[in-house]
């Protein structure tokens, strides 16, 4: 039981104020900005803890419907994303450019250097940028005011082929200091493979312009899955958990009972990981 205070201006979310009877497999947090970040809403329960939740929650919503499998966890429930992304602001308190990721139901960031679900080579990454913004006189986009350049960084990584994309987000396609900081990214990363300047001038929520440029390789990664190797650039739909996507996609073809005789349709496909890792067990 806890007592809770309701939000004004969004009725489907309440502040915590006082938990009044803790459950007996409550832990604390191991993130440290977990109370502010809100992103892993279930930090504060065991990892085991956390399927029985979910498997309760699948069960009271599809039960009636049919029987309900138990769910597949991970075997490392953590650093499993492949795409980070990071939001920038200028601090006028602390008088610093931070990076990090949006409080739910508001437009403040919270600075996270680490985060436990992202992949640690792609946080290093925008550590790094983040500090290299100054020696650059790159200022980041204050929209109160509409002056700055950069606006968001966006890391993609392919897990199985170690290559790696970094998307600076920009209101300008002028990128003064192009060369000297990417000679600098480069030789701080190596492992960088393509950068790519995307060009976002509008106000709002949207994180990706629809104009962008290589500014160093190819312009994409590409990673494998399921046995199947895809490009993705930097708008591509692709996975973020490829460990348990491998399970998933695995179950579903195996649900499917096919025998090689079958069309696959793959609706709404995305890059089509779904249809093209079931295409070995189809005729078409």
């Amino acid at each position: 039981r806890a007592r809770a205070m309701k939000m004004k201006k969004n009725y489907g979310f309440a502040r915590l104020m006082e938990i009044l009877t803790p459950s007996a497999a409550r832990v604390e947090p191991r993130c440290p900005v977990a109370r502010q970040c809100g992103g892993c809403q279930l930090q504060n329960l065991p990892y085991a803890e956390q399927l029985l939740h979910k498997q309760r929650r699948a069960v009271s919503v599809l039960g009636e419907l049919g029987h309900v499998e138990n769910i597949i966890g991970m075997d490392e429930p953590a650093h499993y994303r492949n795409k980070v992304h990071a939001a920038l602001a200028y601090d006028r308190a602390k008088n610093k450019t931070i990076s990090g990721i949006y409080q739910p139901g508001s437009h403040r960031i919270v600075p996270v250097d680490e985060c436990m679900i992202e992949d640690k080579l792609a946080d290093e990454i925008i550590v790094d940028i983040r500090r290299m913004l100054p020696e650059f006189k790159i200022q980041v986009f204050d929209e109160r005011g509409g002056s700055g350049w950069l606006r968001h960084i966006l890391i993609r990584r392919g897990f199985a082929t170690g290559e790696v994309m970094v998307v600076l987000v920009a209101v300008s396609p002028i990128f003064k200091l192009q060369k000297p900081f990417l000679k600098k990214l480069l030789e701080k990363h190596p492992e960088i493979t393509t950068v790519v300047l995307n060009i976002n001038d509008r106000f709002g929520p949207v994180i990706l312009g629809t104009r962008e440029k290589v500014i160093y390789g190819s312009g994409y990664i590409e990673d494998v899955l399921c046995g199947k190797r895809f490009r993705i650039s930097s708008s591509s739909f692709y996975q973020i958990n490829p460990v348990q996507t491998e399970k998933l996609y695995s179950a579903a073809i195996g649900l499917a009972g096919l025998t090689g005789n079958e069309t696959v349709l793959d609706a709404y496909c995305g890059i089509g990981t779904i249809g093209l890792s079931a295409s070995d067990k189809a005729k078409q």
